[in-house]
């Protein structure tokens, strides 16, 4: 069968290198290094990927992610404009909203919210919080002064079904037309409302979300029939979210505000990308101390193999053939290294929530809190280029490792070396 010399003075090479025990250590540390830092990166890599997954799927399914909020004036026959919205390819759905920052009072105390008036059918199209409503029903919003409120609200204040509670809530003077220069601080609106639900989500979104229905909270802002703050969208792609959004308000003959998730709460998206990045780059540097190992490995080898060396050239063996076989030999302790990482790697990451909640119930521990994120486990989602990437990677870095003790094994002058036998 053929056989390159230079693959089979790698391989014979290496089998010899098993009876040498301290470069059988250095290759073997090289090799494990390689692996821990494959496998490492990798499954990184996928908790980065399950957290932005995770931000995709589920925070960014309850808050828009896109809004068109009238300037001057309220936008006027919001059906009609929200049609027109509809008109854009990666456009999904379109509601009418009302936004209002205000106070909730019960029992001597006091709590700041952000009111929501939403229309029942529309808003389940751009948004799944019905999904997480764990009191009560979404419906029942179409209750005369019914709200839904977040856990986080229920718990300040200590609320639960059918409680009767006042919402305190600033005047827009543009709206109600008797603006007063002289008055400083407007007597708030005040409404009495029920308590007909309670959604907990997680995060922010419970300590400070509740809904009415749209009607309720547009004849309570003073809004005309028809008039709208302005419109939330859902749209097909989160990640392209500011260019359609962008786009759509352009087919509007209405002064709007544009506005997307990203200014809220792209924080948590750009944080993801940093993290994802310096993780990336640290272990790619532990990769790379680990493959450099290599070098010591085969400036053993070469060391050692200067005799054979010199006698292959006097036989008429090329410096090509001799480098191959030194770059083939450091080689192996790569291809094992990425292979074993890689495998692991994936094994890890698509088991990685798994083994996580496995390892809280064990010690009795909770690593993430639905109080304070958005999740309470660690997500992982593998992205197989991501993998390519790394073995890769990891494998350009193994053959680096090899090209100056493999170039250095061409320099050896057989004259020297045999006369010193």
């Amino acid at each position: 069968m053929f056989k390159p010399l230079s693959l089979f003075l790698a391989l014979r090479y290496v089998r010899s290198r098993q009876g040498n025990g301290f470069a059988s250590f250095i290759s073997a540390s090289s090799t494990v290094g390689i692996a821990l830092g494959v496998m490492v990166l990798i499954v990184v890599l996928s908790a980065m990927n399950g957290f932005e997954k995770a931000l995709a799927d589920k925070f960014l399914s309850v808050i828009p992610h896109g809004q068109l909020i009238g300037v001057n004036a309220p936008i006027p026959q919001w059906n009609t404009k929200a049609a027109q919205v509809l008109k854009s390819e990666h456009i999904i759905a379109a509601a009418p909203m009302i936004n209002v920052s205000g106070m909730m009072q019960y029992k001597g105390q006091v709590k700041g919210i952000e009111l929501k008036g939403v229309d029942l059918k529309l808003e389940q199209q751009v948004s799944s919080i019905a999904d997480y409503i764990v009191e009560g029903k979404w419906n029942d919003l179409s209750e005369p002064n019914g709200i839904l409120i977040g856990a986080g609200i229920a718990k300040k204040l200590a609320l639960s079904l059918g409680d009767s509670v006042q919402l305190l809530l600033p005047q827009h003077v543009s709206l109600q037309g008797n603006h007063n220069v002289n008055q400083s601080f407007p007597i708030p609106l005040t409404q009495q409302v029920t308590i007909v639900g309670i959604f907990k989500f997680g995060g922010v979104v419970d300590d400070m979300n509740a809904y009415m229905q749209f009607d309720n909270v547009s004849t309570l802002m003073g809004y005309n029939p028809g008039q709208a703050q302005g419109l939330s969208i859902k749209v097909d792609n989160v990640f392209n979210a500011p260019k359609i959004i962008r786009e759509a308000a352009y087919k509007l003959d209405h002064y709007v505000y544009v506005s997307d998730w990203t200014n809220e709460q792209g924080h948590l998206f750009n944080d993801i990308q940093l993290v994802r990045m310096v993780m990336y780059i640290v272990l790619i540097i532990v990769i790379a101390v680990a493959s450099f190992n290599i070098v010591s490995t085969l400036i053993m080898a070469v060391n050692e193999k200067k005799g054979d060396i010199a006698i292959l050239k006097t036989m008429g063996a090329s410096s090509f053939v001799i480098m191959c076989s030194f770059m083939i030999q450091g080689l192996v302790n790569g291809i094992v290294g990425v292979t074993a990482g890689a495998f692991s790697g994936i094994y890890l990451a698509n088991n990685l929530t798994d083994i996580i909640r496995e390892i809280e119930m064990f010690f009795g521990i909770h690593f993430l809190s639905s109080d304070i994120y958005f999740i309470d486990f660690l997500p992982s989602y593998l992205h197989y280029p991501d993998v390519y990437v790394t073995v890769i990677t990891a494998l350009f870095l193994s053959l680096v490792a090899t090209l100056y003790p493999a170039w250095s094994a061409t320099k050896i002058d057989p004259a020297q070396v045999l006369g010193q036998l």
